[in-house]
């Protein structure tokens, strides 16, 4: 079995501002983890964090889309799990851009639940950083 998760958030910025932020290395790790991602196509990177419990604290993955500045997609490896991250700007006009998120291949509710905690967190702080 295998579950997708799906967010929608909506900031107040500009397109460009908020792919920057999806693809600079500097700034994603100012709202998720350290990173050394290349926004290029079949690029391997690595987000590091603190390791905890039996996890080493290492998410592998590899770029799979650029489309600049619509859409982004890459491959999300860790602690045995291979999942699909992708995100999808959309332009609402008045100064406001959706973002919606799809993370595909999760292998349990247990799992589901923790990416949904997690990129809900992680949305917030970018939200806190679009607004600087």
């Amino acid at each position: 079995m295998s579950l997708t998760l799906t967010l929608d958030f909506q900031y107040k910025t500009s397109i460009e501002k908020l792919w920057s932020a999806l693809t600079d290395s500097s700034k994603l790790a100012k709202w998720t983890m350290e990173n050394d991602f290349k926004p290029v196509v079949g690029h391997r990177f690595h987000f590091r964090t603190q390791p905890v419990g039996g996890w080493n604290g290492i998410i592998d993955g590899e770029v799979l889309i650029v489309d600049e500045p619509r859409r982004l997609s890459y491959t999300w490896v860790s602690a045995g799990q291979e999942n699909t991250v992708t995100w999808t700007l959309q332009d609402l006009g008045d100064g406001k851009v959706n973002l919606h998120l799809e993370q595909t291949g999760i292998s349990n509710e247990q799992a589901l639940g923790g990416a949904k905690y997690g990129w809900s967190a992680m949305c917030g702080e970018l939200g806190k950083m679009l607004e600087q």
